[in-house]
């Protein structure tokens, strides 16, 4: 490309840009999905208080004038006790296979502990295979004083070897635009953008009102629910005769729970609970396709998924 030729988006090329992808990595909760959205501005990946939410690769693409980067939110690194716990890490292996750069996620508000060790030797291992650069973020800063902060931050200086250590809170922005720009610094040099400069991700709108309709459910319910909690998207039908300019979509999904109590505790007394999981996931959903929507939700039981292969495959794991 010369210097103002212009790409498939009408891009000029530009010198010095760059544009890839970066990973954000870390045990169960340690704030990857909430900086993913912090950095993009809007929300793509599910928070929420339980650990291990995200199920899925999400793509978060953060766009600026002189880089684009494609975050991959994965799910949390953990020492697997199910099938679905190896899937997952196998999920996460392979993703980090494929960046540019990773962010080590380590919470300020927690001790570093064996989870962190463990992640930081499969960390060591990239490195030595890859090259790939890792920045350490010290994520929820805002929840320590800064003796505490220190102290976290020469914990993670002694954990590993970070090309960059960046503490960071996601929820109140303190250096949020630091941390896309340490990860910018490490991309390769690129024509111009991956993707256009509107697009905030890739995933199918499918997988995203599944994530929408898994973290309604999941607010403040039981411990034992997050990972017993498994939500398809069965059809997504326009609805036909609405009038000019006023379209609307139907939406069934399914959530699957592996026991009889676990149901009960979705729907709640007479239903209530199930009401407001709709109320609360129809609005995230109407946001994401720009239209009204009839959200239909049924709660079903599928016995120990978590440890059958086909019911993995059918759930889309």
């Amino acid at each position: 490309m010369s210097e103002d030729a212009t790409d498939e988006f009408g891009h000029t090329s530009k010198p010095g840009y760059v544009a890839g992808f970066a990973c954000l990595i870390g045990r169960p909760n340690a704030g990857k999905s909430t900086l993913t959205n912090a950095l993009v501005g809007e929300k793509v990946a599910i928070t929420s208080s339980k650990p291990q939410t995200t199920r899925h690769t999400i793509r978060g693409i953060v766009t600026s004038p002189m880089s684009q980067i494609v975050l991959v939110d994965t799910p949390g690194l953990h020492k697997p006790r199910t099938l679905l716990g190896e899937r997952l890490n196998d999920l996460v292996r392979e993703t980090l296979l494929n960046v540019d750069v990773v962010g080590f996620c380590l919470p300020a508000d927690q001790r570093i502990g064996p989870g962190d060790q463990w992640i930081a030797r499969e960390l060591a291992e990239l490195r030595q295979a890859k090259r790939t650069p890792i920045i350490a973020l010290a994520t929820k800063s805002d929840k320590v004083d800064r003796q505490r902060l220190a102290e976290h931050l020469i914990s993670i200086d002694q954990l590993g070897e970070w090309a960059e250590i960046v503490p960071c809170s996601a929820t109140k922005g303190d250096q949020v635009d630091t941390v896309a720009s340490v990860i910018a610094k490490y991309l390769p040099s690129s024509p111009g953008p991956l993707y256009p400069d509107d697009v905030l991700t890739d995933e199918p709108h499918a997988i995203m009102i599944a994530e929408l309709v898994r973290e309604a459910a999941l607010e403040g319910v039981r411990d034992e629910l997050p990972h017993s909690l498994a939500v398809v998207v069965e059809e997504m039908l326009p609805r036909e005769d609405r009038p000019e300019g006023k379209p609307m979509m139907d939406v069934r999904v399914n959530v699957f729970v592996e026991r009889s109590s676990q149901k009960a505790i979705i729907i709640g007394r007479g239903g209530s609970r199930l009401r407001e999981v709709g109320t609360n996931a129809r609005e995230g959903i109407e946001k994401l396709l720009g239209q009204r929507v009839h959200l239909d939700l049924h709660v079903k039981v599928a016995k120990d998924w978590q440890r059958d292969p086909k019911q993995l495959q059918r759930l889309g794991f």
